[in-house]
């Protein structure tokens, strides 16, 4: 398999990975939170488009430099541009600055090629069937199945969405918390995916890597700590809880709490936190790899 280039673009984040698979030369993120006021406006807000365009210029430079050819670079983009009125803005500004075709992402596909992405990178086989929990800014993936996905849904709850939605207050207040976790356990009740079938729960993407951290008390945030971590349902809800009774300025000074999730980790951390209750495992485990590695397998297919 020749060098490819993956960018997974979320709600908050986009990421880029350089590599000849399995190897990695490149993985590189930046909070941009593209889906800042989204919920609100229906539209990726002007300055969102600015913090979105500057990290892809920096990654196109590095696409450049790894001399990735144009036919291996895949963008793949998720819940804020499949939402906003203005995506067609955002679209143009991807195809001018790498040369590539952005592709937008239905749901289905996300969810399958973050089961991928997950489920490749274990070490140690998991009991099946394994449910793959993806946490976004805009989106959550619930996505079960054993060598493949049988059934997986998109659900529209995610860290910023919901944080925007809910959680006003800092810290929330009880009855934004009550409110919150009402809206993920409608989004719950209404998802063809159940949670209770699962055997293993693996976690990834950002939400579910820094309540690793946080339940691993890392003196800092460092991915080969969190990758592959068993962590006990009972401390996972633990931190969960302790971290929404927490003002973001107290959140900030976590020594592993990346500072573009310490305002919105609240709301994703409660998603976590219902989908393990409805599970009823009694650990989860977290993977490092996600979407993104998915997106970069695939372009070698």
């Amino acid at each position: 398999m020749s060098t490819v280039a993956a960018i997974d673009c979320g709600t908050n984040t986009i990421k880029l990975l350089i590599g000849d698979l399995p190897d990695v030369a490149v993985r590189e993120m930046r909070m941009v939170r593209l889906g800042q006021d989204l919920d609100r406006t229906g539209r990726i807000a002007d300055e969102a488009l600015v913090r979105a365009f500057a990290a892809l210029d920096e990654y196109a430079a590095l696409i450049t430099a790894h001399e990735v050819p144009v036919d291996r670079v895949r963008f793949c983009a998720t819940s804020a541009s499949r939402d906003a009125s203005n995506a067609a803005d955002f679209v143009a500004g991807v195809r001018a600055r790498l040369g590539v075709e952005p592709e937008v992402i239905a749901g289905a596909e996300e969810a399958a090629l973050a089961f991928d992405g997950a489920v490749r990178n274990l070490r140690v086989p998991p009991q099946e069937p394994v449910l793959v929990v993806d946490i976004g800014g805009g989106s959550t993936e619930l996505i079960l199945g054993s060598s493949a996905p049988e059934t997986a849904h998109s659900m529209d709850i995610g860290s910023v969405r919901l944080h925007e939605r809910h959680l006003h207050s800092d810290p929330p207040t009880a009855a934004e918390v009550a409110a919150c976790v009402a809206d993920i356990d409608a989004h719950l009740d209404a998802c063809p995916v159940a949670p209770g079938d699962a055997a293993t729960v693996v976690g990834v993407a950002g939400t579910v890597t820094t309540v690793a951290a946080g339940v691993l008390d890392l003196a800092a945030y460092d991915r080969t700590d969190t990758d592959q971590a068993v962590l006990a349902a009972d401390d996972v809800h633990a931190l969960v809880d302790r971290l929404v009774a927490m003002t973001v300025a107290e959140r900030l000074e976590l020594p592993w709490m990346h500072p573009g999730r310490a305002d919105v980790i609240d709301a994703g951390a409660l998603i976590l936190s219902r989908v393990l209750r409805r599970a009823g495992v009694p650990s989860l485990l977290v993977s490092e790899s996600d979407i993104l590695d998915g997106i970069a397998w695939s372009i070698g297919r």
